[in-house]
């Protein structure tokens, strides 16, 4: 008697990339692939119609991206295992993505005997994080968390905005956009705006153009 296999979704905006995933799963004979989603807005919907084993998601996708979607599903899906596949290793990002209820967080650039253990991890109900990732996380000061308003200014000055201008934008007195920036500087131990961004940017806080 032939051994049930395991259901997938693979969501992900790069055709190139969830062709390559399918193939791999497909070839390895334990997996059932049920149906791909091109971004996260269609990673939702087909969650809830196939209700797949396991949803493999792109961290990095247009319009509704892989952890607004993760959280979208696991409001009306608490049980969901979805795995978050990104290139980006921040512990910013992995920490937003593990709130908003990934089960598991792997590296794109990661072997594919990885994905099999990761994917064997969380269908027995245990999280898991590529190796180092977990240190990361650990270490992640959490007194460091921006305001949603010192989000938005971070954000301004990674463009090179002039405190004037970001004043201009956010509607507020300069004063105030210093006093924010200051705050800025405090929460992730920088010394300059040109370092804030650089620290923002590696631990993926901001995405730099």
């Amino acid at each position: 008697m032939q051994a049930a296999r395991t259901t997938i979704v693979i969501a992900d905006d790069h055709p190139l990339i969830r062709a390559g995933m399918a193939s791999l799963l497909q070839s390895e004979g334990s997996f059932m692939l049920l149906g791909q989603a091109e971004d996260g807005a269609q990673a939702v919907e087909l969650y809830a119609r196939l209700r797949p084993a396991v949803l493999l998601m792109d961290m990095s996708m247009p319009g509704c991206d892989g952890v607004e979607a993760t959280l979208r599903i696991r409001r009306q899906h608490p049980d969901a295992r979805i795995v978050i596949l990104s290139a980006h290793e921040g512990d910013e990002v992995v920490h937003r993505a593990m709130q908003a209820g990934a089960s598991g967080y792997l590296l794109k650039n990661a072997p594919f005997a990885e994905l099999l253990a990761c994917i064997a991890s969380v269908l027995e109900g245990r999280k898991y994080l590529a190796p180092g990732l977990s240190a990361k996380l650990a270490g992640r000061v959490h007194g460091s968390d921006l305001s949603t308003r010192e989000h938005e200014i971070l954000a301004h000055l990674a463009t090179g905005m002039s405190n004037k201008l970001i004043a201009r934008v956010a509607g507020i007195g300069v004063g105030t956009v210093k006093f924010h920036i200051n705050n800025i500087l405090a929460k992730l131990d920088a010394v300059s705006r040109t370092e804030a961004v650089m620290v923002a940017s590696r631990r993926g806080i901001v995405q730099l153009a």
